[in-house]
């Protein structure tokens, strides 16, 4: 269970840092490395809600 926490705390961070780029300088690294509505953006901005999602979960149980 521990490495799910990690994970999601990763995730959540990645997340945040993206959000961070693109408010302050108009930087999505997500789709800067991938096309920009390509499959493989999609999923990792579905983990990254997911792993929000667990993370509220965690915190509230």
């Amino acid at each position: 269970m521990k490495i799910i926490n990690l994970l999601s705390v990763l995730l959540i961070l990645i997340g945040a840092l993206n959000w961070g780029l693109v408010g302050i300088i108009k930087l999505n690294i997500v789709e800067a490395l991938f096309k920009k509505d390509s499959i493989i953006s999609r999923i990792i901005y579905s983990l990254i809600g997911i792993a929000g999602l667990y993370t509220i979960l965690y915190l509230i149980l």
